[in-house]
């Protein structure tokens, strides 16, 4: 079943207004590939396409990488046929600063009643999105019927529900980890390139302002992380890559920031490993 353009994506440019980051979903709930690399999921997501691989596409990319508040973005080209074959409209909760508790049923519905403090609730087709205020890691299956998601996830939007927004509670945040709270850095694994090239940096403020920019363009990203994430690592690389300056320390730093916007580990070092190889490194 196809949907008219106008009655997913005019609902999209709302929410985007109103500065949530949405995407499209299909009938089945499962976001589209929306380039070439990523159709099928031949770039090597999880199943379903609910995570994107280590691709090199332009934007839009796909799942929860793909959310944006850019109305350019909602209302481009490449994202035409998606609204048209789109069942839903998805965002992406950890990049609006909100962690969804999806309670799949009844019994999930009585847990959290009577352990939860109350907050904005949502209706959904077998149970309730429960809305609070900050984000956290993202994980299912944490107690029966119960799924948390917040940052690297995304959830259908399904109106604005009732109540007023709680504060992520300290109970929510130990279903996923104890010691966890938001996304933490992961550990970096990958060497700093051995130089070996000329240097063209007069001192060390030239590589600090480059590393700093680099951290403040991945942090500003308002869509299209991995394809950001990827573009801003291999800018930092053509720039400092090959003269010997750049240390793991300043990796760490492009790894951390990267993260912080929802990046794993083992995408931020698929990208850094992408980059080289794109610069012959």
């Amino acid at each position: 079943m196809t949907h008219p353009v106008p009655i997913r994506r005019d609902t999209a440019l709302t929410l985007a207004t109103g500065g949530l980051p949405v995407l499209p979903l299909s009938a089945d709930k499962r976001p589209f590939g929306n380039c070439p690399d990523c159709q099928g999921n031949r770039c090597g997501g999880r199943p379903n396409m609910k995570t994107p691989g280590p691709c090199q596409c332009p934007r839009p990319c796909h799942a929860w990488a793909a959310a944006t508040t850019d109305p350019n973005v909602l209302s481009s080209r490449p994202w035409e046929a998606a609204w048209r074959r789109a069942g839903a409209v998805a965002y992406h909760p950890g990049a609006a600063g909100v962690t969804v508790v999806d309670l799949d049923d009844a019994d999930a519905i009585t847990w959290a009643r009577a352990t939860l403090p109350v907050t904005r609730t949502v209706a959904t087709t077998r149970g309730e999105h429960w809305i609070y205020q900050g984000a956290m890691q993202s994980a299912n299956g944490v107690r029966p019927g119960v799924d948390i998601k917040s940052s690297m996830s995304y959830a259908r939007w399904l109106g604005a529900g009732t109540g007023i927004v709680a504060p992520l509670p300290p109970a929510v945040r130990a279903l996923v980890s104890k010691e966890t709270s938001t996304v933490r850095p992961g550990r970096v694994t990958v060497p700093a390139p051995a130089g070996g090239g000329p240097c063209p940096h007069r001192s060390p403020a030239y590589l600090e302002r480059g590393i700093a920019m680099a951290e403040q363009r991945i942090t500003d990203a308002p869509s299209a992380i991995h394809t950001t994430v990827y573009r801003t690592f291999l800018a930092v690389l053509s720039a400092h890559g090959r003269c010997g300056c750049l240390t793991d320390a300043h990796i760490a730093r492009l790894f951390t920031a990267a993260q912080a916007k929802g990046e794993s580990p083992r995408h931020c070092t698929d990208a850094w490993s992408n980059a080289r190889t794109a610069l012959g490194m």
